[in-house]
């Protein structure tokens, strides 16, 4: 999957959605993934969900006397007409905390002292950040849990009918796997072709394999924050690659804009969206990466207004990228991966071979989103297990002959992409 993040209060009424369809079909994206379009509650935030089979009214066109489902349908069959597939966030760990639910039906959810009790984190520091507008669901003790499932089951087929043919599972690792087990089972009895993603980010790789071992069709990975160097971005791969797919993303709705964080480095944002797109099996980039957006994502805060002149273009990259990834069925898989030993330790050397059959990739990337770096190989083929052509498939600047030996001065940031043919 190749996911284009479409954050719903920057892209204002869905009326207004097109443009960004369009540009996300343009750049390669197959799929568009959307935050929560309920109405919240009284905290404003997009993930804390007041009705769930209603539709956030900021989504809504002013003044438009089509129902609000009917809005939601006419924008999913723009984005189906240009080829993309919609997902959308699944939050059933919580909701708001003045939703009606937590009087129609009090057994659903968790107590602390007698009153429902909040979902909570705990900071690295040790410090316990409280999220105080949210009601966590009990899913394990609740004394009504076939209600709890069965509504969940309900919600599911209302987004389907609407038309969403995915889900990204907010905070899935907080749900008991049963749970997920049932409800992706009962779910494709009657759609065995929707997608469901788990949001595991923060748990362990053995919470991240419990949970996905569930039925899931894929997991989001950490390879955003790799600094190309440490072991545990491929220990963790290595011990989830073979329960289910995952996602990779250079930045995200819960992270800092990387142009800003960076320090508006633009050789920065074209290494790690080349890196995180190569990476594993799929991909995701929230709307504004390709032009360079400062501003970070809020769930609550943010407006259309906040739409950013912009700063960069990356389309015509981004663009290249996706289409290297399409063309080479080992970019789409989790195949091995190994690094290999680089002479100089400034150039990530990264070796990729499919267990399908589908070839192999040589991954050269200079780690300085600053400075060029220097590549030696006395003979590239001698980093791979296929007999030649060695393909130079790069998103710019790709050569047509490889020498022996091969020395390549890297720009800032720079990958060389290699493939075998399968």
């Amino acid at each position: 999957m190749k996911i284009y993040n479409l954050f719903p209060l920057l892209a204002g009424p869905l009326a207004n959605w097109t443009p960004h369809l369009e540009r996300a079909a343009a750049m390669g994206f197959d799929w568009i993934f959307v935050n929560p379009i309920q109405p919240p509650g009284r905290s404003g935030s997009l993930y804390s969900i007041s009705d769930y089979f209603g539709v956030n009214p900021a989504l809504l066109a002013p003044g438009s006397r089509e129902r609000p489902e009917t809005q939601v349908k006419d924008m999913i069959k723009v984005a189906e007409g240009l080829g993309l597939r919609l997902m959308i966030d699944l939050v059933i760990n919580h909701c708001a905390v003045d939703s009606p639910l937590t009087q129609t039906h009090p057994d659903w959810f968790k107590r602390e002292g007698g009153r429902i009790a909040h979902p909570f984190c705990l900071e690295e520091d040790g410090r316990k950040v409280v999220w105080e507008d949210l009601a966590q669901f009990d899913h394990s003790h609740s004394a009504d849990a076939k209600g709890l499932r069965d509504y969940a089951g309900k919600l599911v087929a209302h987004l389907i009918e609407l038309g969403f043919a995915g889900f990204r599972c907010d905070a899935a690792y907080q749900i008991p796997t049963d749970f997920w087990r049932r409800l992706i089972k009962d779910t494709r009895r009657q759609h065995a072709d929707v997608v469901f993603v788990a949001e595991t980010l923060g748990c362990s790789p053995d919470q991240t394999r419990q949970t996905a071992a569930a039925g899931f069709d894929a997991i989001f990975n950490s390879a955003k924050w790799w600094d190309f160097s440490s072991p545990w971005l491929l220990e963790q791969y290595e011990l989830t690659r073979q329960i289910a797919p995952s996602i990779g993303f250079p930045e995200s709705h819960d992270t800092p804009r990387l142009f800003a964080e960076s320090g508006h480095n633009i050789n920065a944002l074209k290494q790690r969206y080349l890196f995180t797109a190569l990476f594993s099996a799929g991909v995701l980039m929230p709307m504004g990466y390709e032009f360079g957006f400062q501003r970070p994502l809020h769930v609550v805060k943010t407006r259309p207004e906040d739409w950013e002149s912009p700063g960069v273009d990356l389309t015509a990259f981004i663009t290249a990228v996706n289409g290297i990834k399409a063309a080479y069925p080992v970019f789409r898989e989790e195949g091995l991966i190994q690094r290999l030993e680089s002479p100089n330790p400034a150039v990530l050397l990264l070796w990729q071979a499919s267990t399908q059959g589908h070839g192999q990739a040589l991954l050269v990337l200079n780690k300085d989103p600053w400075n060029r770096q220097h590549f030696h190989c006395d003979d590239l083929y001698r980093l791979v297990q296929a007999p030649p052509p060695l393909l130079d498939v790069s998103p710019e600047w790709a050569m047509d002959f490889l020498p022996t030996p091969f020395d390549f001065e890297l720009d800032p940031g720079m990958a060389r992409v290699f493939v075998t043919r399968p």
